[in-house]
């Protein structure tokens, strides 16, 4: 059953399988969102060395508003990790069965709303998809 396949993904106990499956789901994700943000704001959003590295060429060279929207791109990343971990953190306090569902879907939302968006957005928009 679909339900069932959709489960594996977020089961805290896995097999070699599901969790192969998942590793499989989320590197097409990560690599569409990294596409998708090059072909939207003409950088590469899911690599963070790349981010600091810019950041500090951008430092060297001046660009005051390159170094400010990179800077605003690691702090979403961390941010980001940080709620993620938080959300799974109380989603296994509560034991709960799928303490890895919330913020797959709100990584899932939030990726959804910027495919629908992204066309039509500037690049200050970057820093949501460091996840």
């Amino acid at each position: 059953m679909p339900i069932n396949y959709l489960r594996g993904f977020t089961a805290p106990e896995r097999t070699d399988a599901t969790n192969r499956r998942l590793g499989r789901s989320l590197a097409f994700v990560a690599g569409a969102a990294n596409a998708g943000g090059f072909l939207a704001v003409g950088q590469y959003t899911s690599h963070m060395s790349g981010i600091v590295s810019s950041l500090a060429d951008n430092v060297v060279l001046g660009d005051v508003s390159l170094f400010i929207a990179g800077l605003s791109s690691l702090l979403s990343f961390v941010l980001g990790a940080a709620a993620s971990a938080i959300l799974i953190n109380w989603g296994r306090r509560r034991e709960l069965r799928s303490v890895y569902a919330t913020p797959l879907a709100i990584e899932a939302v939030l990726l959804l709303g910027f495919g629908f968006v992204g066309a039509r957005i500037s690049s200050s928009i970057a820093c949501c998809l460091c996840r």
